[in-house]
């Protein structure tokens, strides 16, 4: 079965054929996860923010997430989200599938190792390259503006970026920022799941050359350009999901706890 979280504006996706409540040792998920099909693949979906946009980043039970996707039997996950530019190169409309991150974040349950057992997994590459190859594969097929690779920092919010942090993450030549590419990735790697980022370029961040009128960023003008871009993101995650195999038996996120206890 494919997971798929979604982010801003992303609520009713496919249509539901039944949702379910999943128990977790962390509590409640975001939402129900509605169960439906794409491409006849099993898929699975989870709204991170709620039905009702209820939750800022900071509050996304990321744990328990994770936990009721793999109870439903998921193993491997793509993960759009609403994500700003650090780079003239990159305009708004271009989905980003990026290959590392950087957690600028602060106050998040960011791992499954909180004692008793103890473990250090390797997180040199932290997305899951067969996923990633998908979806690049899928998007360019439809003619969309891809990007391979580029670092996601994420912050934590809910507010966005002063100018001089901008400034910052500009210069440390990152690409993209959020708010929820982390944890919500590294967990799903602590469980041995596939998971893909692909950040939808919604708006330049403050600053960014390319940005006329260097405003600051707005949470209407980036849910109002995650809307206007909903169809074609359908149309990627559908062409991606049919071209996703099962888990090979060698395959690096199901083999990432080997060799991390102590």
């Amino acid at each position: 079965m494919i997971g798929i979280i979604g982010g801003s504006g992303l609520y009713e996706l496919f249509e539901a054929e039944r949702t379910v409540e999943p128990e977790t040792p962390y509590g409640p998920a975001s939402a129900p996860i509605t169960l439906s099909s794409v491409a006849g693949v099993p898929t699975a979906f989870l709204p991170r923010h709620g039905l009702s946009h209820e939750l800022p980043p900071h509050r996304i039970p990321y744990r328990a997430n994770l936990c009721a996707l793999q109870a439903v039997g998921v193993t491997r996950i793509i993960a759009p989200c609403a994500s700003g530019s650090l780079s003239p190169d990159l305009p708004p409309g271009t989905f980003v599938v990026c290959d590392q991150f950087v957690d600028r974040t602060t106050r998040r349950d960011h791992t499954f190792f909180d004692g008793p057992e103890v473990r250090h997994v390797s997180a040199a590459d932290p997305y899951c390259g067969d996923l990633r190859a998908a979806l690049l594969t899928a998007g360019r097929d439809l003619g969309l503006p891809m990007r391979e690779g580029g670092t996601v920092v994420v912050i934590e919010g809910p507010r966005f970026s002063t100018r001089a942090e901008s400034a910052w993450f500009q210069a440390m030549g990152w690409d993209v920022i959020n708010m929820t590419a982390y944890p919500e990735g590294w967990l799903a790697r602590e469980l041995g799941m596939c998971y893909a980022n692909l950040s939808l370029i919604t708006d330049y961040d403050v600053g960014v050359a390319g940005d006329a009128a260097h405003g600051a960023v707005t949470a209407r003008a980036v849910l109002e350009a995650f809307a206007a871009n909903i169809e074609r993101l359908r149309l990627l995650l559908a062409s991606a999901v049919s071209r996703i195999g099962p888990v090979p038996p060698d395959d690096p996120c199901r083999r990432a706890l080997e060799h991390s206890g102590v």
